[in-house]
């Protein structure tokens, strides 16, 4: 009798489906997983007799087959700073460092190696490009992000500055009220700071005299000599600077500083770029609202992190950000033809088609979005209600082998009495 075949092939194929279903309950925590589906397919049929009353029994199922769902996990937030999610097409591109065998993952759950290169959790290296100077191309092949931690960004010495400053026009020249200091932080060639202080005194209606001045100590004894620039400043009826006129800055000259730094010359800007004056007089208390200037100290990186659109930032101890590396993203027209490798790594196959590896958000590929993962696709749900079904099958499956067994021992009996 094929019943038992017919019923052992079901057998087979639910305990098969019944594995796919356990794995997919078992990855329901696993970052970036995509659940799979199980497909049946039917043996060919038998014919029995000939002519136009011929029919057919089929063989049972056949092996079944199993297709990833590469559906759309949920993005959840994530405290490492080096995490990233895909929200759309793609995946990322990562590298065996044992077999230099290219994968592909959807789990964006990166750190750094003791070489600064960034890597899944498993020892994967992501494949993207490394900056040169702060500027990423991501127009040339992808390869291992090696980041420069310790490394130093030079201090550059302050070239520009300015004040915004109102001096107040209700004060009597002469008073104490007449004069006003505002400090403002520089900085040399070597990165080290030094606080200029800029001295306002109103020596008449709408004219005040500026002296700007450094600390003796700064500077050697052959050094700048305090005051470092003087000059007068005068304002309209309505309490704008009218003198020096716009585009006139004042030129500080600094020279013999005591820490062996270059001299260095620094433009004070009186207006900003649309040509409005940064000073003014009104009949306000005299107050310093900010200050602006262009240098900053040496800087070594503090942390790094990996933001929206797949760029990774590293920050340093002067407060500066530069970019220091992209991820990149890899589409793949056929994702379900991708083969689990483990690690959450999947592997192309002989009928995967030709990866198109590029920058996020572009070509098709989807958005990296930095500080989130992927959740896993499967569904409690869904995977209990088709573990209830295949066990209703199987159930079924071993009563057609135990009704055979009886038929066959009911022949047995009728040629044996």
């Amino acid at each position: 009798m094929s019943a038992f075949s017919i019923a052992l092939s079901a057998l087979n194929a639910d305990s098969s489906a019944i594995d796919v279903t356990g794995n997919n309950l078992a990855n329901l925590n696993t970052t970036g997983f995509k659940s799979s589906q199980v497909e049946f397919s039917d043996l060919m049929s038998q014919s029995l007799g000939v002519g136009d009353n011929a029919g057919q029994v089929g063989l049972g199922v056949g092996q079944i087959g199993t297709m990833a769902v590469f559906t759309q996990g949920s993005i959840t937030s994530s405290n490492a700073p080096l995490s990233a999610a895909i929200q759309g097409n793609g995946f990322f591109v990562v590298t065996d460092p044992s077999t230099n065998q290219q994968l592909y993952t959807r789990d964006g759950s990166f750190q750094l190696n003791a070489a600064g290169q960034l890597e899944t959790p498993t020892g994967q290296l992501v494949q993207g490009w490394t900056s040169t100077n702060g500027v990423v191309n991501t127009n040339g092949a992808p390869g291992n992000i090696t980041l420069p931690l310790g490394s130093t960004i030079p201090a550059t010495p302050t070239a520009n500055m300015s004040m915004d400053v109102n001096l107040n026009a209700q004060v009597t020249t002469g008073s104490a009220n007449a004069t006003f200091s505002a400090p403002i932080q520089v900085y040399d060639s070597l990165g080290a700071s030094h606080t200029l202080t800029v001295t306002y005194t109103q020596t008449a209606a709408n004219t005040w005299s500026y002296s700007v001045s450094i600390p003796a100590s700064d500077v050697t004894g052959s050094g700048t000599p305090a005051p470092l620039a003087t000059g007068s400043l005068s304002f309209s009826t309505s309490g704008e600077l009218t003198t020096p006129a716009a585009g006139t800055p004042v030129s500080i000259k600094i020279t013999g500083l005591a820490d062996g730094a270059a001299d260095q010359t620094i433009n004070w800007n009186l207006y900003d770029s649309n040509g409005n004056p940064l000073i003014t007089q009104f009949a306000q208390a005299s107050a310093l609202g900010s200050t602006q200037q262009d240098g900053m100290a040496a800087g070594q990186i503090t942390s790094v992190g990996l933001q929206n659109g797949g760029t990774i930032v590293a920050t340093y101890s002067n407060g500066q950000q530069s970019t220091v590396g992209e991820v990149a993203v890899a589409s793949i027209g056929n994702p379900s033809s991708l083969v689990s490798v483990g690690d959450n790594n999947l592997q192309a196959s002989a009928a995967t088609e030709p990866p198109a590896i590029g920058a996020a958000d572009t070509g098709g590929r989807g958005q990296v979005l930095g500080g989130s993962l992927e959740s896993s696709t499967a569904d409690m749900a869904t995977e209990f209600t088709n573990l209830l079904s295949y066990e209703r099958s199987y159930q079924a499956a071993a009563r057609v082998i135990t009704t055979s067994d009886q038929l066959l021992q009911e022949t047995v009996n009728l040629i044996h009495p």
